[in-house]
């Protein structure tokens, strides 16, 4: 395991120390400043989550990378502090407040962040962790906090306020209703809602798909599908995928691009968890990736079994429930501007619904979508997709 050193204290500008909240419960606000803090911080949701049914607990060697600045460059164009929350001794709850100086400047805010926010069902330590990331906020000089919201739409976003009963999807928040309430009481209201659908995998592929894939070849004889059975075969179009993604998700609320370094850094984190049969690119005739699609086996049960470490079992009880779901979550995808209209996520589509098929899926969860992203939401309705959760970023002027 690194060492304290390596763990070093966030680029925050203070700390707030010692309050006492409306129902005169003393409550100590303290940063994540060592290695001990931030373990505290890291496994304070597995007591908060205890008896939740359907929580899924991190990958823990993953956490531990993403909260050290010295791994994860997202820290690099950002000021951030992570919060615990003390009362009788005891941690009672955790924040992290984000102000991604480059997402604002390109897009002409001013906003700080909340994340990976965790409480008991307590108003007054909710109060206290929400305002100490709003003071610090405008003591930079922000004018709006919202969230929940990372580094990217990439991190887990938004609370879940439908489908509470329904498995937890990787790269996704999990919470209790009573979260939801507690923003709200706060002053927060509707910044933006995502949806995710959940579709019955087709079989046979129907026959309106098959025609469009068919136009699709015929109208563009350079394109071709490439589908791929092992990882090392993936590893030399990571990066013509990731700056694909750059430029069709450049309008995505809170998207960050990728730059070279975080595209391996991405790679690294969830390359071995996939398997490559569910990873499919279309390439023009200069063999360029012109779109893409990547799914991943649902793998939420075999990390509860494993209780988020990999090590020295816990891997193989992932893939062992990777091996054994019936459902693929979609990750990412995205079409180059210059080739939508032309069919290419149908070909995609029709091959990832043989893939999975082929596997033993028989639904999928399309990962998040915007609701005013009317275009590929009616892709997903075209198929049969039905919403089963939504999520909700918040939002309040500071």
């Amino acid at each position: 395991m690194d060492k304290i050193e390596d763990f070093p204290k966030m680029n925050s500008a203070h700390t707030p120390e010692k309050t006492t909240s409306g129902s005169g419960k003393s409550i100590v606000i303290k940063e994540v400043a060592s290695k001990s803090e931030l373990r505290k911080f890291i496994h304070l949701p597995a007591a908060i989550h205890k008896d939740h049914t359907n929580w899924v607990p991190p990958i823990y060697m993953d956490d531990w990378e993403f909260f050290n600045p010295k791994i994860n460059k997202s820290f690099e164009s950002c000021d951030t502090i992570l919060l615990l929350a003390y009362s009788d001794q005891k941690v009672v709850g955790r924040i992290m407040g984000i102000i991604h100086h480059k997402y604002n400047a390109q897009h002409g805010e001013k906003n700080v962040r909340f994340a990976f926010f965790e409480t008991w069902n307590d108003d007054a330590v909710a109060q206290t962790l929400l305002v100490a990331i709003e003071k610090w906020g405008k003591s930079k000089g922000m004018e709006k906090i919202i969230g929940p919201l990372a580094f990217s739409d990439k991190d887990p976003q938004g609370f879940l306020i439908e489908g509470f009963d329904e498995p937890v999807v990787i790269a996704s928040n999990c919470n209790f209703p009573y979260q939801v309430e507690l923003v709200e009481k706060n002053g927060f209201v509707k910044e933006v809602d995502l949806v995710a659908y959940k579709i019955i995998i087709p079989h046979p592929v129907p026959d309106f798909y098959l025609k469009i894939q068919e136009r699709a070849f015929r109208n563009n004889p350079g394109l071709r599908v490439l589908e791929f059975t092992s990882r090392r075969t993936v590893k030399p179009y990571i990066h013509p995928i990731l700056n694909l993604l750059n430029l069709t998700f450049s309008d995505i609320v809170g998207f960050t691009p990728f730059s070279e370094k975080e595209m391996d850094d991405f790679a690294n984190r969830y390359l071995f968890l996939i398997n490559p049969r569910f990873i499919k690119l279309v390439v023009n005739e200069k063999n360029d990736v012109v779109s893409f699609v990547i799914g991943m086996s649902h793998i939420g049960d075999g990390i509860i079994k494993a209780k988020g470490k990999l090590f020295p079992f816990g891997i193989f009880k992932i893939f062992a429930a990777a091996r054994k779901s019936n459902q693929i979550n979609l990750l990412l995808g995205g079409v180059d501007p210059a080739y939508r209209g032309k069919g290419l996520d149908v070909l995609m589509g029709v091959r990832m619904f043989e893939s999975a098929h082929k596997l033993g899926k028989t639904t999928m969860d399309s990962h998040l979508e915007l609701e005013d992203n009317t275009k590929v939401r009616a892709e997903m309705e075209k198929v049969g997709g039905k919403v089963y959760k939504r999520f909700r970023v918040f939002g309040k002027n500071l």
